[in-house]
């Protein structure tokens, strides 16, 4: 019975998704990692049914591995300055065709879904020039992108795909970031959402400094960040990147980005993205089957996100969050964890319940009843079980703990079976139970001899 009703919670989910992102703008950045390996045919079929599903898509295609290879072929050298590659004049050639044959990879793909693409040239572009003593070559900037175009093709149900490649006024070529593209093009088009899929996404605490705030998942993956916390990651993690690349540095002309120097390229472009007006930057491990279908269509996602809006919090309970509440509570009081309520209950109770919402979504409730001016108890705690490793029931509690803190309270205590060890380890210690008011102590059940703990605050 548990596991049908978390069945109907990620189809809820995803039905709510496919209602809200109907005819959404989503710009798709695939690394070309990803684009030679055997996920892609996974990968294009997931993204055709999500063109399908009524969402408008643009990819913008990486193109590094294949312009490495056809100008090593040609013995052309090239280097890497400040996370851009710098070479001569004669390249560009080289350059450009590598560019469209990975977009041609990308268009084929698509056509085996039956999902109609089209590779244009509607970026227009200058060179970097001379900039500290450094000539970029034929690395060029972006100067404007043809927005109206592009969003006649997406009207017309096509997938525009963009190489990394502008031109000047007078035609000529440059070799621009597909990463500055997909989040240039995404700000231009006010876009929905912007996937970056690359492979080894994972923050590994011995690679990153992870900000104290920010929960970190089994996995090494930060599910999300708002843009205070993702400020505070790339602050931490500068000058530690900078010191590896200077002692990586000495030893041989630098050819490559380092893992470092491209996760915080991401996270500043998303964060960049996110002031400009894209709702929400998604950074996915593209090696992982299903990953963008699931960050698409569900509230807990598979990735890391970014995020500029009300996408996730506390707030009261409504009476319209009443079904989701009970539907939540309903696991953990057949487990004989909870009590069980009802819609009756709830609703006379309804201003001591605080709820926390992830789009729209239910994932977690307590309330805080209050007895007097000196204690008050905090109840029916639960959280989906999607959310438990997420550390979203600690600050729940530290949630009520401060509305009680406000109040002046003095105390808060919980009845409880079996949560007893999760409460201590939040600070909370055994108590007497003579110690609860006694319109609570009239309530409790000798059968079920709930554990009496309590906080000073």
């Amino acid at each position: 019975m548990q596991e049908i009703t978390q069945k109907a919670r990620q189809i809820r989910d995803v039905i709510r998704y496919l209602k809200a992102f109907k005819n959404a703008v989503t710009v798709i950045y695939l690394d070309d990692e990803i684009i030679t390996s055997p996920m892609l045919p996974s990968l294009i079929h997931d993204i055709s049914l999500i063109h399908e599903s009524g969402i408008n898509v643009v990819i913008v295609p990486g193109c590094r591995q294949r312009i490495n290879q056809v100008l090593t072929q040609s013995n052309i050298s090239w280097q890497i300055k400040n996370g851009q590659r710098i070479t001569k004049p004669e390249s560009m050639d080289l350059i450009k065709m590598a560019a469209f044959d990975v977009s041609n990879i990308i268009m084929t793909s698509l056509s085996g879904e039956k999902t109609s693409a089209v590779i244009g040239n509607w970026v227009k572009a200058r060179g970097k020039g001379v900039i500290n003593g450094i000539d970029y070559g034929t690395t060029g900037e972006i100067e404007s992108i043809n927005t109206a175009s592009i969003k006649e093709i997406l009207n017309d149900g096509f997938v525009p795909i963009l190489p990394c490649i502008g031109w000047s006024s007078t035609g000529k070529p440059y070799n621009i970031s597909s990463l500055t593209l997909a989040t240039q093009i995404a700000v231009n088009l006010e876009a929905d959402k912007l996937f970056f899929i690359l492979p080894d996404t994972h923050l590994d605490p011995k690679e990153f400094n992870i900000p104290k705030d920010v929960h970190l998942t089994p996995d090494y993956n930060i599910p999300a960040m708002d843009l205070k916390e993702i400020s505070s990651f790339i602050k931490l993690n500068k000058s530690k990147t900078a010191s590896a690349l200077k002692i990586s540095g000495k030893s041989k002309e630098k050819k490559e980005i380092s893992k470092q120097e491209k996760i915080l390229e991401l996270f500043s472009l998303a964060k960049d993205a996110c002031k400009n007006g894209v709702s929400r930057v998604h950074i996915l491990d593209g090696f992982i089957d299903g990953i963008l279908p699931c960050e698409i269509f569900s509230s807990i996602g598979s990735g890391t996100m970014i995020y500029n809006d009300e996408y996730s919090g506390f707030r009261a309970m409504t009476l319209n969050d009443i079904s989701s509440v009970l539907s939540l509570m309903d696991p953990f009081v057949k487990q004989k964890i909870l009590l069980p309520r009802t819609k009756i209950s709830l609703t006379e109770n309804l201003s001591d319940y605080i709820v926390y919402q992830v789009d729209g979504g239910i994932h977690a409730c307590a309330s805080l009843h209050v007895y007097s001016p000196s204690q008050a108890e905090i109840a029916g705690v639960a959280v989906d079980e999607s959310y438990s490793k997420l550390g979203i029931g600690v600050k729940l509690i530290n949630y009520l703990l401060k509305k009680a803190k406000d109040k002046k309270i003095k105390s808060v205590f919980v009845l409880t079976t079996q949560t007893a060890d999760w409460f201590e380890k939040l600070g909370f210690k055994s108590d007497s139970l003579d110690s609860i008011p006694a319109e609570r102590k009239a309530k409790w059940s000798p059968q079920r001899n709930s554990k009496v703990l309590r906080i000073k605050l």
